[in-house]
């Protein structure tokens, strides 16, 4: 017995929408002809699959399995035409993860390749490394950049180049390295998702006796921004130093309203590409891997 790929897609939506009025609206439907397709479906799998409760649902067992199902074919729908396409460079979709920063300095040029070659689909989302691992395992992305190296006997990787990061104050401050922890310290933190591991590294090697052990639990939070592109507006408005890659400071549009801290030492990360572990990829990720590593250089 087939099940109706209509019916799956209504049910799919459903599931991941929670709502009858909005699954009917996304598939222009009538709320009645959601219920009428999720009740076929339920006849012809020969269970509920879901539990109605007044305005809302849960789903059961089977509904979960079946929703799993579903997933699991589109994903193999997806390999076989990726496999039909595998020898064309120009053409085809490229699922990529990686940090904000990374993804600021990169989507430029990904927007250039997508111009210059219409067939060829770019899909990059921002994420932390955690995550990035989880969407490699799980197939939704093809390719990540993780700034620590994975589990061999999951994943593929290569050091793909390195990332500096800076401790960057309001230009309007001055900095004085003979009493710059109580400097800092009075300056406050502009926090970010990132900072915390950020700010524990760049203090670990920037080689500065004054920083090394700075109490970071000390240093007062002036405010927080999750999105890398504000990151650096309260600092350049003067309440608060951060830490972030260079690159998304010198991409800040009031970069000149910034400082960045003279120090001797670089503090840079290790940039790992990485695939799920023996996958074969497509002719036109060589095309994606020299871009980044263009970019990255």
């Amino acid at each position: 017995m087939m099940l109706n790929p209509v019916w799956l897609n209504t049910f799919k939506t459903l599931i991941e929408n929670r709502h009858f009025t909005r699954t009917a609206e996304i598939l222009h439907m009538t709320q009645p002809g959601v219920s009428q397709h999720i009740q076929k479906l339920e006849e012809a799998c020969g269970y509920d699959l879901i539990r109605r409760q007044k305005k809302s649902f849960d789903v059961t067992l089977q509904g979960e399995l079946l929703y799993n199902y579903i997933l699991a074919t589109q994903q193999q729908e997806s390999a076989f035409f990726e496999t039909l396409g595998a020898n064309d460079k120009t053409s085809g979709k490229c699922a990529l993860s990686c940090s904000g920063s990374l993804a600021t300095l990169l989507y430029s040029g990904f927007i250039e390749l997508q111009t210059k070659y219409e067939n060829l689909v770019i899909h990059l989302e921002a994420a932390p490394n955690n995550r990035i691992l989880e969407q490699i395992s799980n197939g939704q992305t093809d390719l990540g950049i993780v700034t620590q190296k994975p589990d061999p006997l999951l994943f593929s990787s290569e050091i793909i180049g390195r990332e500096e990061l800076v401790l960057v104050f309001p230009s309007s401050k001055s900095l004085n390295l003979d009493n710059l922890a109580a400097e800092i310290m009075q300056l406050g933190l502009i926090r970010h998702p990132d900072i915390d591991h950020y700010l524990r590294l760049y203090l670990a090697h920037c080689e500065e006796t004054v920083l090394t052990y700075l109490d970071v639990r000390k240093i007062k939070t002036k405010g927080y921004v999750n999105q890398i592109h504000q990151i650096l507006l309260p600092v350049s408005q003067g309440l608060g130093f951060t830490v972030l890659p260079r690159s998304t400071v010198n991409n800040f549009e009031l970069a000149k309203q910034l400082k960045i801290l003279d120090i001797d030492s670089v503090v840079a990360e290790t940039l790992y590409l990485i695939k799920k572990r023996n996958r074969h990829m497509p002719a036109r990720f060589e095309m994606i891997k020299a871009h980044i590593k263009k970019a990255l250089n």
